[in-house]
């Protein structure tokens, strides 16, 4: 008895997958972070390790030399890693309009007095800056009126924000998206290789992180997705819990079932091409590889 056991055991090990995975520390992760509390990947053969990334940069250049297999991020990343780094990369599943706000130092009281101030971001060419920089044109700012702080992740980001006053504004979690438009922000991406040679264990990931969104929009299961926030990201239970209710409340920055908002995305790549360059009239499939996340659908 025993030695059957122990070969069953080793069996279901041996088939286990490891995968690594870079996110940015926010709670628009919270259907990963139930995934992996309560075991959806475990379930499907998944060994799944969660990376928090210090920003876009190295989350990119880590998906690119293979030091994490899939990414959890802004879109507008894989986007640029397609068009400027020539990496074939491509967006598998949807997330969110990023639930980002333009935040200020509490002395600035009009679009007027960011003039001659640093704008804080992740990295200057990136989803939530462009965004930034949309928003601050249409208020009559121009690009050459303030400065641009590369300082990383949100928590980065609002660190330098404390430390110096002339670091005065910044895009932060707590809807930029009602000023500029429906908006496709976070996603799921991989390099498309590694999606073709291991498209089987790509399904079962994604159905695992959809399984982990039903799962936290249960209103039933509010304390055990208040409980992971609140264990990965070492917050206390108000803020996870508030946390949560912007995230999947009525208005919930993330899309249901991690879907992807098409239209969203090309308003992504309008804003892009207008800011940074490129063609915003491109094939989606340029970017875009919907057949996984229908096959994960599919089968759940």
């Amino acid at each position: 008895m025993i030695a059957v056991f122990s070969l069953v055991a080793f069996s279901a090990y041996a088939e286990e997958t490891k995968l690594r995975v870079s996110i940015f520390p926010d709670a628009q992760n919270v259907a990963l972070f139930v995934a992996e509390d309560l075991g959806f990947f475990k379930k499907r053969g998944l060994e799944v390790e969660i990376a928090f990334t210090p920003g876009s940069p190295a989350l990119r250049e880590g998906l690119a030399n293979g030091s994490h297999q899939i990414v959890h991020a802004a879109v507008d990343n894989a986007v640029a890693m397609i068009e400027i780094a020539k990496a074939d990369a491509v967006i598998v599943a949807g997330g969110g309009n990023g639930a980002t706000e333009l935040m200020v130092r509490p002395e600035i009281n009009s679009f007027a007095d960011l003039r001659g101030k640093t704008a804080v971001v992740d990295a200057p060419n990136t989803a939530y800056a462009l965004i930034m920089y949309k928003i601050l044109e249409m208020k009559g700012l121009k690009r050459s009126e303030y400065k641009v702080l590369p300082a990383g992740g949100c928590p980065q980001r609002l660190d330098a924000m404390r430390k110096d006053p002339v670091n005065a504004f910044s895009m932060l979690y707590p809807p930029c998206t009602d000023v500029v438009g429906p908006y496709q922000a976070s996603g799921i991406f991989v390099m498309r290789p590694w999606a073709k040679a291991n498209a089987d264990t790509l399904v079962k990931y994604i159905q695992a992180v959809i399984e982990g969104y039903r799962y936290a929009a249960d209103p039933a299961n509010k304390m055990q997705a208040v409980a992971s926030l609140s264990n990965h990201l070492k917050i206390d239970a108000d803020t996870a819990t508030k946390s949560l209710v912007y995230e999947i409340g009525p208005k919930g920055a993330l899309a249901r079932d991690a879907r992807f908002d098409m239209e969203g995305f090309r308003n992504a790549l309008h804003i892009r091409a207008e800011i940074e360059g490129g063609n915003a009239e491109a094939a989606p499939a340029k970017y875009i590889d919907p057949s996984f996340y229908e096959r994960a659908l599919s089968g759940l």
